[in-house]
């Protein structure tokens, strides 16, 4: 019966790593997405900025 236990336990413990995995690769992401659109937005208002 331990040895059960001890298979279900270790089995979580995957689990919970690969949905951690998947949360960190969907961040990585956003945030490369999010980055290039900011600098592009910060760009464009440099360069009106400095046009005038």
């Amino acid at each position: 019966m331990k040895c059960l236990f001890k298979s279900i336990s270790g089995q979580g413990l995957v689990e919970y790593a690969l949905i951690l995995v998947l949360i960190a690769i969907v961040v990585m992401v956003a945030v490369r997405t999010l980055g290039r659109t900011t600098s592009t937005v910060f760009t464009d208002v440099n360069t009106n900025l400095s046009a005038r």
